[in-house]
């Protein structure tokens, strides 16, 4: 079962189209009173099928926008949209404004805070009746099973079903192996012992795993396998050395009892101490992960329902998988002590 998901979380995590999205914006900068022209580069969009009723804004807030007086498609991805900037801005001489591209074929696509707006007149008033109050409703919405686009991630959204996952069944992995070594410090039985080794090395194994994906998606994102400073790349490492010093103290251990009740107490403290290096430390300081150093997390919008789709199954494929690979090796430290006991 383990295989089969990751199968289908393989297969349709890699071939499942984004949905359509603003790539680029250009210019990102413009001045006030005068009429600008915007190019826009889509992302697996269709603007020549739908040339008609594309529809473009920039908007301010909730209550003022501006819709293009003029839209030139010049490809599938690519068309430029005209506004006469009023101006006068409300409130504020500069001011971000998020462009909302919108047709029959795609649907709605916004980029936040893709087009800064200065006014160089000095006199600043609240009310600009060039600024519609409330224009943007009635957004088609085009219900496809596809990824959500997300800018600075677009396709590597992708290694959520690697990356978390992976993370997700390690922590799963390596709750198992604490239960095994609690029950291993009340019952005395070895067969305690080897489970909880074999489901840490599993959790260990997985815990890497997710740490190379996890690089790869710094490289593609933050544009460094490991940035400097980012704290929960570093305390990541820290609590996998940890673990790798649980097998190097198993290893410096000749004695079976000896050895299983010494590694079961550090296997419980290393899960301790896995806790709030992984999901206290980043909190309290400056990260670029989500979730982390104020950063808010991933939402409905980010983890929306096609992407349960294929992220559960994926979390419980690797979890399974691990499973089956500590229970290959439970098996073999079982046929091993019951050969050296002959």
């Amino acid at each position: 079962m383990g295989v089969a998901l990751l199968l289908y979380s393989f297969i349709f995590g890699l071939l499942m189209p984004l949905k359509p999205g603003i790539y680029a914006v250009t210019p990102d900068s413009v001045v006030t009173g005068k009429t600008s022209e915007i190019q826009i580069e889509g992302y697996n969009t269709h603007f020549t099928q739908a040339s008609e009723s594309i529809k473009v804004w920039l908007k301010l807030n909730d209550t003022f926008a501006l819709m293009a007086n003029k839209i030139k498609v010049l490809d599938d991805m690519t068309l430029i949209a005209s506004f006469d900037i009023p101006l006068q801005l409300p409130k504020q001489r500069i001011q971000n404004t998020t462009l909302v591209l919108e047709h029959a074929v795609d649907g709605a696509s916004v980029s936040p805070s893709a087009v800064t707006l200065s006014q160089k007149a000095d006199r600043i008033t609240t009310i600009a009746p060039a600024w519609t109050a409330h224009p943007i409703a009635g957004l088609t919405i085009v219900n496809k099973f596809s990824f959500p686009f997300r800018n600075i991630l677009y396709e590597t959204i992708r290694n959520l079903y690697f990356h978390v996952s992976l993370w997700l069944a390690m922590m799963i992995l390596f709750i198992a192996s604490v239960v095994m070594s609690f029950k291993h410090l009340r019952s005395g039985k070895p067969e305690d012992d080897w489970k909880s080794l074999s489901l840490t090395s599993a959790g260990t194994l997985m815990g890497f795993l997710g740490l190379f994906t996890g690089m790869i998606w710094a490289q593609y994102t933050w544009g460094s396998f490991w940035p400097k400073g980012e704290v929960k790349l570093n305390m990541t490492a820290v609590a996998l050395l940890i673990y790798l010093a649980y097998f190097v103290l198993r290893g410096s251990l000749e004695n079976p009892e000896q050895r299983g009740r010494i590694a079961s107490v550090y296997n419980i403290f290393a899960f301790a101490a896995l806790i709030p290096l992984l999901y206290v430390v980043p909190r309290l300081v400056s990260s670029l992960h989500p979730g982390n150093g104020g950063n808010p997390a991933f939402g409905s919008d980010d983890l929306d329902n096609t992407m349960r789709a294929v992220f559960y199954p994926a979390v419980i494929g690797w979890t399974l998988l691990g499973v089956w690979m500590g229970s290959i090796m439970y098996r073999a430290i079982a046929l091993k002590d019951k050969l050296l006991s002959r």
